[in-house]
């Protein structure tokens, strides 16, 4: 067969299947790239809300990483909750020995039902040791409020937060607009221009992992060679359909559709298996 295109997750895992790692392995199938995961946390959560959460030892998130790096050609990397500084340093660490191409950073910083996945003493550490080495950084607007030291209100001040932590190092920032009124419009700036991603705004309250399932695509949509606008524009696409065909499961906020199409298509041929004959 063709090439594979290879993508790793960095992120903490929901148990409950809608975020976190395993929103991000439905996310690079669906893109029909091959997902590897390097678990920081194991997450208690649901819908609803989360019980618990216990990190990964340092070391052992140092491991995962090697682990794969010493063996598999990686061709983009998603990021997703750190939450404590030691993990953050400890991923920084392994960036730098090994030097990825097309990290996309989700600055996870809150559940949808508004419990903490980051420290807050964290912060420094995520801007000083994590975000230079982002190729895209994909905050929501309250994230790009805490990262930037700012409140924002409105586009223009979406705009300054941008090409404030524009200056923290990373390569690229898209603000996202979900939390906004109107349209869920983000914004990419890229040091030097805005482009902007817009779409309806669709009335659900079923959007648990909307942001690990962006930046995944994002990552994704990297992998496959896109540019960094091109990778936006599909990723957007992507999660609105997976947003207006979210699922009902669960008593909270429910997951989106990671595979809409092929739910709605099914396999190739009816995935009939051969008895050999």
């Amino acid at each position: 067969m063709d090439r594979l295109e290879k993508v790793l997750t960095i992120a903490g895992s929901d148990c409950s299947g809608g975020a976190g790692i395993q929103a991000d392995l439905k996310t690079f199938s669906a893109h029909g790239v091959f997902g590897m995961s390097v678990i920081v946390s194991v997450v208690a959560e649901n819908t609803s809300r989360v019980i618990d959460i216990q990190d990964v030892r340092p070391d052992m998130i140092e491991k995962q990483i090697d682990a794969i790096f010493e063996d598999i050609d990686v061709d983009a990397v998603k990021i997703g909750m750190l939450s404590q500084p030691e993990c953050m340093e400890a991923v920084a660490g392994k960036l730098k020995q090994y030097a990825p191409a097309n990290i996309v950073l989700d600055p996870v910083m809150y559940a949808k039902n508004g419990c903490p996945l980051m420290n807050p003493d964290a912060i420094d550490t995520l801007i000083e040791k994590v975000i230079p080495f982002a190729d895209v950084l994909t905050p929501n607007i309250p994230e790009a409020e805490k990262i930037a030291g700012m409140p924002i209100h409105n586009v223009e001040d979406m705009k300054k937060s941008a090409e404030a932590i524009y200056r923290m190092g990373c390569k690229n920032v898209l603000v996202k607009g979900g939390h906004a009124a109107g349209s869920a419009l983000d914004i990419l700036f890229d040091g030097e221009r805005f482009y902007t991603f817009d779409a309806q705004r669709i009335d659900t309250k079923n959007t648990h992992g909307t942001g690990c399932t962006y930046s995944a695509a994002i990552a994704s949509n990297l992998a496959l060679g896109c540019s960094m606008q091109k990778a936006v524009h599909r990723a957007k696409e992507y999660i609105t359909t997976a947003i207006r065909h979210s699922l009902s499961i669960g008593k909270g906020h429910g997951p989106t559709h990671h595979f809409y199409e092929l739910y709605q298509n099914g396999l190739k041929n009816g995935a009939e298996i051969s008895n050999g004959q």
